[in-house]
């Protein structure tokens, strides 16, 4: 198929891809006076529209890291904690994005709600959990993510998935199910302070409404309306 081929039909041309938001705007007025709690807020929204199936994984984000050079790498992670202290995600120490937090702590985040028309942008800086709030959740993890925890060096080259799958298999068979499996060393957890929290509400015309908290050093926050 050759690009003029693609051009002709509208299903896969991104050029001709139109998508409306009719949904209601976003007032200043009405934003909480916190960032977090704001993002409560839509949390609760993003998580009610995952019961009623329209909306899958809420708690999805997209994590860019840049490493020391300043070349950026994105991946979805999932956010498994959230509190006036920011937003909490686990890891391999030894992954690609550990290692360039380690070289470089500054980092964004963005919950992509697409389903309903809203999105949020955080700027902020990572540190490493305690080791006891990373075990307390490694502990809540299916017994399989466990294993899977242990099984994959990850962002390592494979030489095949038969590797892998034999590494888990064998962990298996050390720690069967019941059984208590450790916490690995090189695992746990990531908190983003965040600096900037930007709150995307889609609106008809492209005319969107971006709201965005930006911290200052006496801990308070300021509100600033940023064109579409």
């Amino acid at each position: 198929m050759t690009d003029s081929d693609l051009s002709l039909d509208p299903v896969v041309d991104p050029a001709a891809m139109r998508k409306q938001y009719r949904a209601q705007g976003l007032d200043a007025k009405e934003l909480a006076a916190h960032p977090m709690d704001q993002f409560s807020r839509w949390f609760e929204d993003a998580a009610r529209a995952a019961v009623h199936g329209t909306l899958y994984e809420p708690n999805a984000m997209v994590v860019s890291t840049a490493d020391a050079t300043g070349r950026p790498s994105s991946r979805t992670v999932l956010m498994k904690q959230y509190d006036t202290d920011g937003f909490v995600f686990y890891t391999n120490y030894d992954s690609r994005k550990a290692r360039e937090l380690a070289a470089n702590p500054y980092v964004s985040l963005l919950f992509p709600w697409h389903p309903i028309a809203r999105q949020v942008i955080v700027t902020g800086v990572a540190r490493r959990t305690g080791r006891e709030e990373s075990a307390a959740y490694f502990r809540l993890r299916p017994h399989g993510s466990q294993l899977g925890a242990w099984a994959s060096a990850q962002s390592s080259v494979l030489m095949s998935r038969d590797e892998l799958d034999a590494a888990y298999a064998e962990l298996g068979a050390r720690y069967p199910e019941g059984e208590q499996v450790p916490v690995p060393p090189h695992w746990g957890g990531f908190r983003i302070a965040p600096e900037t929290v930007e709150f995307w509400q889609g609106r008809e015309n492209r005319m969107h409404d971006r709201l965005r908290y930006v911290a200052r050093p006496d801990g308070a926050w300021d509100v600033e309306r940023l064109s579409p």
